[in-house]
C-alpha cells in the first residue's frame, strides 16, 4: 500500500509540475508540447484510481512511466 501512494504522489507531483510550467519552458526543452503532457498525466492519476491504486497494474505501470520521464525530460534538466 505504501508503494502505491508514494507512486500516485509521483504521478501527481508531476500533473501539478505541467500545470504550474510555462509553455514556453516546453518548446524551450525540446520535449513533447504542454497540452500532450496534460492528457497523459491526467491520464496517469485517472489510470492509477482505475487500478485501484495497485502499483503492479498496468496502466498504473505506464502512468508510472510517464511521470517519471516528464520529470526527467522537465525537471531534470538544466537548461
Amino acid at each position: 500500500m505504501l508503494l502505491s501512494l508514494v507512486l500516485f504522489a509521483v504521478k501527481a507531483f508531476a500533473l501539478i509540475d505541467c500545470v504550474g510550467r510555462d509553455q514556453a519552458q516546453f518548446s524551450y526543452q525540446d520535449t513533447l508540447p504542454k497540452n500532450t503532457w496534460l492528457v497523459i498525466l491526467v491520464l496517469a492519476v485517472l489510470g492509477h484510481i482505475v487500478s485501484g491504486f495497485n502499483p503492479l497494474g498496468l496502466f498504473s505501470l505506464l502512468g508510472t512511466v510517464a511521470a517519471l520521464v516528464y520529470l526527467a525530460q522537465l525537471r531534470g534538466s538544466n537548461h
